[in-house]
């Protein structure tokens, strides 16, 4: 195998690396006064019993779903049609949906750690506070980008040697049997992010309905005990819920891309596998890029616009691996190329990736159009909250509706104009370009909570009324 296969594990243990860096600095911060850490504590408590109890239901589940595998892989005909594929593949989902909840444990234990200190740095500026918080937030999305390109590169590595014997369906089933790591995955993605998602809004809803309605005190009062439940919801459905399904997402996409690449013939530098190593290299560049994009994520003082900094490390980030892949699709390869009697050029496969890039880039613009505070969508239902419950439902549906119009429209021709350049593969490899940069997304997504649960721990410990000003820009 040409030595750019060893290129993409190693690209996700770099992003291993500096997640355990920016990991050891949260943990470093300040965590404030001994209340602040009692908390936080049973915040983190709370959301690591959450998680054991799903594991102990999800591993039953898992050894039961491996067993059915691992008999369908022994099975090498259907109705005089081939299968290549083996009973590996039970291991293959296991250790795929072992790194789908390890991904989800990580964000989750930093982001519980994270939290507090959050709330401590917010006593002294924003700007410290932005660092601590999205520094716990690049731990969660380095962690997912890592472990999947690991995962991926690793495994792929192992099967071709595994398989090496097989002659030419060595790469055809090294695929199939790593379909297995996709599956296990996006089983557990599943149970997390439906699972944590349910408890989370369950204990939103909760908390508020006995702390604003019942008892009329305020949102994170110390003396309404749900406010725990409702911190351990954003942790175990909007951070571990998330960085699983986030996970399973990447992994499916950069896979759907590698076997759509299996079916086209190249003559390369590669010994023919170009097409499926291409985005697993572009993904692997594209956890480079994404640290890279958090060095923009900083602010001068308390009057600047953090969302503008959170755009600009997502912006670059995005920039910097489109570029990067224009060289990359060049020297990787050939000038032409077919699929299914479609054909096309290597040019056209950078204008694919291109489209999603640009495709990922609208739907940014769009959800923060629709959910920023000061905008046109935000103001309207709060304009209509004026007069009543009622009207605030209605304004909230009619929005949520709407917002939907311009993604659907966006993806609708992002799928054409990527299918008109490259074919199928094209519609493929823009979506891995789309998804390239999902550490930096996800960095932008789990800082979220953690700024949230950071505001809820500044109001249960009563602390000055700037601080949870400071959190809530933030948030």
């Amino acid at each position: 195998m040409h030595s750019i296969v060893y290129l993409v594990p190693l690209l996700g243990v770099v992003g291993l690396i500096v997640m355990a860096l920016k990991s050891a600095l949260v943990s470093k911060q300040d965590a404030g006064d001994k209340n602040m850490q009692e908390l936080a504590g049973y915040i983190a408590d709370g959301a690591m019993a959450f998680l054991k109890a799903e594991w102990r239901v999800l591993s039953i589940f898992v050894v039961f779903a491996a067993g059915l595998l691992a008999y369908s892989g022994t099975i090498h005909e259907v109705n005089g049609q081939p299968i290549h594929s083996s009973w590996i593949i039970s291991i293959s989902f296991i250790i795929g949906a072992v790194f789908s909840a390890t991904a989800g444990y990580i964000g989750m234990k930093v982001a519980t750690k994270a939290n507090v200190r959050t709330t401590q740095a917010a006593r002294t500026s924003l700007k410290q506070a932005l660092k601590v918080s999205f520094t716990g937030g690049t731990v969660m999305g380095l962690g997912v980008a890592g472990l999947a390109v690991l995962g991926l590169g690793g495994l792929f590595i192992v099967f071709m040697s595994v398989f090496a014997d097989l002659g030419a369906d060595t790469v055809k089933t090294s695929i199939e049997v790593l379909t297995g790591f996709s599956l296990g995955a996006e089983s557990i993605a599943l149970f997390a992010r439906v699972g944590g998602g349910i408890y989370t809004k369950a204990a939103d809803v909760g908390a508020d309905l006995v702390g604003k309605v019942e008892a009329g005190i305020p949102e994170d009062d110390v003396r309404n005990p749900a406010t725990i439940a409702d911190n351990v919801g954003d942790n175990v459905g909007d951070v571990a819920g998330m960085g699983a399904d986030l996970f399973g997402s990447y992994v499916a996409t950069i896979l759907a891309t590698m076997v759509l690449g299996q079916e086209i013939t190249v003559v390369d530098k590669f010994n023919g596998l170009s097409p499926i190593l291409l985005p697993m290299v572009i993904c692997g560049l594209g956890i480079l890029f994404s640290i890279v994009g958090t060095w923009f994520v900083t602010i001068k003082d308390e009057k600047s616009n953090v969302q503008n900094a959170l755009n600009l490390g997502n912006w670059s980030s995005i920039i910097f691996t489109v570029i990067a892949s224009f060289f990359v699709v060049k020297w990787m390869l050939p000038d032409t190329l077919s699929l299914r009697g479609y054909a096309f050029t290597s040019i056209n496969v950078f204008y694919a990736i291109l489209v999603g890039s640009a495709v990922g880039a609208i739907m940014s613009i769009v959800t923060e159009y629709y959910t920023a505070m000061g905008k046109a969508p935000v103001n309207s239902i709060i304009q209509q909250s004026g007069t009543g419950h009622a009207t605030n439902i209605i304004a909230g549906l009619s929005v949520g509706m709407k917002s939907t119009v311009i993604p659907i429209i966006t993806l609708a021709s992002g799928i054409m104009a990527s299918y008109y350049f490259a074919g199928l593969y094209g519609v493929a490899i823009a979506a891995a370009g789309m998804m390239a940069t999902t550490a930096m997304q996800l960095a932008i997504d789990a800082f979220g909570p953690i700024a949230d649960n950071a505001g809820g721990i500044a109001e249960m410990s009563q602390l000055p009324p700037e601080v949870r000003e400071r959190t809530d820009n933030l948030d």
